[in-house]
């Protein structure tokens, strides 16, 4: 039987990729600039464990840093930088690791992929994910629309695993089918409700609810009547309340704070969340959006949450601009 280890479980590498001059980052106008949020979470990780960097110049982002240690530089071709969404997916089958290369399209065709699809199959072919064996999928399927509890429960959203644009728009029951079969899924709890503005992902599960153990989910709470976001985050909150653990009681839920409204240059809002943590073998990392109120009040959370952890803030405001945020940068693998 298949399980999707869950994110709190001991970690083998995590993998990133750096902007470039292919990607949407350059367009900005000024691509040091962007390194800044990388730099720091790929820091942040390798003070306990090993961090994979993909880059079109080694030595160039390798520069950036002043201790390379438990850092690989890999240079490769890629479209962009969220690693979250296509790198590969972990299992365990048999007591056995193995990795998933599931089809990636660039967020139902928003976006070029192409590159993107082939970065997991090129690692494997270069060895970087050693002897484990690695299966390719022809589904779509990103690795920030899921959430698993390590034990065969799935958490996900029906507006992106079942949206038109993903697989030609497949029905919760067959979705649920691809999932156990694919990832040992016994359990799937649908999000029917929540999103968040100016994310392009078709309301990823990872910007909105989020397991901490099995027993716990985390989820971004809106208590402003006036903002966009309150109706929807608040129907989300009570089918959460609906939802069961195996064992039929009740999950704990952790209500995190909504970041304060963060627009880009053209007046669109960006998708600032909470939600888009995460957990590392020794620390817990957690965006922060340059307000002193609601990011110390998110670490609090954090803290009383993973009492194990360091806890780690992360600015990214540069991230969201770009549609993402710190979990969707990375990928935690296992192997």
């Amino acid at each position: 039987m298949r399980r999707l280890r869950a994110e709190w479980e001991e970690q083998k590498v995590v993998l990133m990729a750096f902007p470039h001059e292919g990607t949407d980052w350059a367009k900005e106008g000024d691509l040091q600039k962007s390194y800044a949020p990388f730099v720091r979470i790929a820091q942040a990780l390798a003070y306990s464990q090993t961090v994979y960097i993909l880059c079109r110049n080694k030595t160039a982002i390798s520069d950036l840093f002043c201790s390379k240690n438990r850092m690989v530089f890999i240079e490769m071709d890629y479209d962009d930088t969220w690693t979250r969404d296509y790198g590969p997916l972990s299992v365990e089958e048999g007591g056995e690791a193995k990795l998933l290369d599931f089809r990636f399209d660039g967020w139902g065709g928003k976006f070029r992929a192409e590159l993107d699809d082939a970065v997991n199959r090129k690692l494997h072919r270069m060895g970087y994910f050693g002897t484990t064996p690695m299966e390719s999928v022809d589904l779509v399927l990103e690795g920030g629309s899921i959430e698993s509890d390590g034990a065969g429960t799935v958490l996900t959203t029906s507006q992106c695993l079942c949206n038109p644009n993903r697989n030609g728009g497949l029905s919760k029951t067959e979705v649920a089918e691809k999932l156990r079969e694919h990832l040992g899924a016994r359990r799937v709890l649908w999000l029917d409700h929540g999103y968040l503005a100016g994310d392009d992902t078709d309301s990823h599960i990872d910007t909105l609810a989020r397991f901490v153990d099995p027993e716990t989910i985390a989820y971004v709470r809106c208590d402003d009547p006036g903002d966009e976001h309150y109706e929807a985050l608040r129907a989300m909150e009570e089918q959460l309340r609906s939802f069961r653990q195996p064992d039929g009681n009740p999950y704990r839920l952790v209500a995190l704070p909504m970041p304060p409204v963060r627009m880009d240059k053209s007046g669109r809002r960006l998708p600032a969340t909470y939600a888009n943590f995460l957990i590392a073998n020794r620390a817990l990392l957690y965006p922060t959006y340059e307000s002193p109120e609601t990011d110390k009040a998110a670490g609090a959370i954090f803290a009383e949450l993973f009492p194990d952890r360091e806890i780690i803030p992360i600015p990214c405001n540069r991230l969201i601009t770009q549609g993402g945020s710190l979990h969707c940068s990375t990928m935690q693998i296992f192997f």
